[in-house]
Parts: C-alpha cells; sequence; structure tokens
C-alpha cells in the first residue's frame, strides 16, 4: 500500500475499484508526465450516491460528501493508470462540476470536499488549481462531477 493509501486509510477511506464508464470514453489516460481523468460521478458500487440539483432536493452537505466520493473514485482512475500512488508528484488541476438550482451559488464550498480530500491524501503534492463550475444538468442526474489532471 502507498502513503497515500495509508493516509485515506487514516480517514477511514479507500480506493474503491474504479468506475466503469458510462459511454464511450476511459477512465484515465496519460500522456507524457501527465494523466487526465473522465470526469468522475459519486459512484459507490456502481450506484449513485445521490441525484438531483443542489439547492433543490440535494443539500450542500450531501453534495460535500458527493465531490469527495468523485474523488476518491478520481484517485481511483490515476491508480489503475499509474499503479503506485506515491508515483504522483502532484495534482495540478480540478475541475467540479455542480448540477444546482439557478440560485443556489455554493459551487466552490461544494468543490473543496474534493479538494480537502486531494489535500488530505497527496499532502503538499494535493494543493492545485481549481475551477467550480455549476451546470443545469449532469449524467444520470449526478448533482456533481470530477475530473483532474495530476503530473507523474
Amino acid at each position: 500500500m502507498s502513503t497515500v493509501e495509508d493516509r485515506l486509510a487514516e480517514l477511514g477511506l479507500a480506493v474503491p475499484e474504479v468506475a466503469k464508464p458510462v459511454a464511450a470514453y476511459v477512465p484515465a489516460v496519460r500522456t507524457g508526465n501527465l494523466v487526465y481523468t473522465s470526469g468522475q460521478l459519486p459512484m459507490v458500487n456502481g450506484e449513485l450516491i445521490a441525484t438531483g440539483k443542489v439547492g433543490g432536493s440535494v443539500t450542500a452537505e450531501q453534495a460535500v460528501a458527493c465531490a469527495q466520493q468523485c474523488a476518491l473514485n478520481a484517485i481511483a482512475a490515476l491508480k489503475a493508470e499509474v499503479g503506485d500512488l506515491d508515483q504522483v508528484k502532484r495534482i495540478v488541476k480540478v475541475v467540479a462540476f455542480v448540477a444546482s438550482t439557478p440560485d443556489f451559488t455554493g459551487q466552490p464550498q461544494v468543490a473543496n470536499g474534493a479538494s480537502e480530500l486531494f489535500g488530505k491524501a497527496f499532502g503538499d503534492a494535493g494543493v492545485h488549481a481549481r475551477s467550480a463550475v455549476a451546470a443545469p444538468v449532469l449524467p444520470l442526474d449526478a448533482p456533481v462531477e470530477v475530473e483532474i489532471i495530476a503530473e507523474v
């Protein structure tokens, strides 16, 4: 087990199996020293942990938990591509998409669910640039989707 996985275990978390793509793509692609993940949904055992819009049927707290699960799924895709998470030099960029009602403006706080997990898992290497974007709807009616770029 890697140092990253040890840190996750201290949080009571584990790297899950890679989520199966819901369309025609792969979970991650490596080019040179960068790994790009596809957008990861808040799936556990093939099921979304929540559906709907943040600010509507999904609370901000539930959305933060969804963002964390998306981050775990991105870590799983990253591990599948590189083998050992200790090879990750840096999480370079995180993009969080938040399906939200028009009056909800807390997308950055929702995205913190992912960002904070990357920081705890990767330490200083988990500090990254980020975008938090509102969306009218996401695949399968997921409330959050997260993608990352990592340097290895």
